[in-house]
């Protein structure tokens, strides 16, 4: 399909740079599978679920991936800018760096600034290779836990450029792009459709007999990327590594099969579940990565309902909600969301979708 079907304006007061507060009195823009539109709030989502529902939620865990350091061992230190994206074994990350240029193979990073050290002394890393997009191998002078605890010391949340560009990261981010499921580090972006859960919501849930479950899909930096090709034949998925154990999916089947639905939090649950599911629905467990690629046409087998927030034009998830409910009535959606004032991205407002017939 054409890239350009999946674009739209967007007005850039329209982008959240904080969270509501609370985080489920953001607003919730139901699209039902006829077209038709309902505003209201997240905290209305047990009204708009029936007792056997099944919520998935995804419990991974964002990582201080945005480390900040300066090459050193040459003539000159010019100051490094690195967001971790993807980890290869217990000393080594792929990352993008700022500038790249200045980069080459064999160089040394030392991270770290004055002030924050981290206990262990600075985090150094050399630059093992580089690739065509600004990504780096690094391999880091740290291994395993001990590695993940200067990171955790040294490191700030990894902000979407769209909300870092408009103000500078501060310490109630490290809270607030978090939700409250996380267990599971290995994340470079928060699930962001989790992000409006809260204790009390939770249990209006359970109390409606709505169930919940968690699965595990490490989110990376590529997620929200635009998709720069004209046709979508030609993107190249980027691949995260998830988990749905087997009594999660055994959860679900059993609840399938007494006329509960799966409400989908979010698309990286979404893309798991539809990875784990064979040809009939049946959701099998799953461990390893997924490059799963959605868009019109698509099938769905696993997932009924889908809760997610507003995404940017020409992405991967635009594309995705898109085969969920329809291209038209999505662009609809997405334009009275605009006129009505939501707020868009990861801390904006969320909208719940009911999956178009196939």
């Amino acid at each position: 399909m054409r890239t350009d079907l999946f674009d739209f304006d967007l007005p850039p007061e329209r982008i959240a740079l904080r969270p509501a507060s609370p985080r489920d009195s953001a607003r919730m823009l139901v699209v039902q599978p006829d077209g038709v539109l309902r505003d209201r709030a997240i905290s209305d989502l047990p009204a708009w679920l029936e007792p056997g529902d099944q919520l998935v939620v995804n419990d991974t865990k964002v990582i201080a991936a945005q480390l900040r350091g300066r090459r050193i061992g040459r003539e000159t230190e010019p100051k490094v800018d690195a967001t971790l994206i993807k980890r290869l074994d217990g000393s080594r990350w792929q990352a993008l760096v700022k500038p790249a240029k200045k980069l080459a193979a064999g160089d040394r990073i030392r991270f770290g600034n004055e002030g924050k050290v981290c206990l262990l002394g600075h985090l150094d890393a050399e630059v093992e290779a580089k690739g065509e997009e600004g990504e780096v191998t690094l391999s880091f002078s740290f291994h395993g836990p001990t590695l993940d605890q200067a990171i955790s010391d040294l490191g700030s949340p990894p902000l979407p450029p769209y909300i870092a560009s408009k103000r500078t990261p501060d310490d109630q981010d490290a809270a607030d792009y978090q939700t409250m499921f996380a267990a599971n580090e290995g994340a470079v972006a928060a699930p962001t459709a989790g992000l409006h859960f809260t204790p009390p919501l939770e249990a209006a849930l359970r109390n409606h007999g709505v169930g919940l479950h968690r699965l595990t899909l490490h989110v990376g930096a590529g997620t929200f990327l635009p998709v720069k090709v004209d046709d979508t034949a030609e993107h190249r998925m980027h691949a995260e590594w998830g988990c749905v154990t087997a009594a999660t999916a055994g959860a679900l089947n059993e609840a399938r099969a007494r006329g509960g639905r799966v409400v989908a939090v979010g698309t990286t649950s979404l893309r798991l579940l539809e990875s784990a599911a064979a040809q009939d629905g049946t959701i099998q467990p799953y461990t390893g990565e997924t490059s799963i690629f959605i868009t019109p046409g698509y099938r769905f087998r696993a997932v009924d309902i889908l809760l997610t927030n507003f995404h940017l034009p020409r992405s991967t998830l635009f594309m995705l909600v898109s085969a969920f409910s329809g291209l038209e009535t999505m662009k609809q959606a997405y334009a009275h969301a605009i006129k009505s004032g939501y707020r868009f991205y990861s801390y904006g407002d969320a909208c719940l979708l009911f999956r178009a017939p196939d």
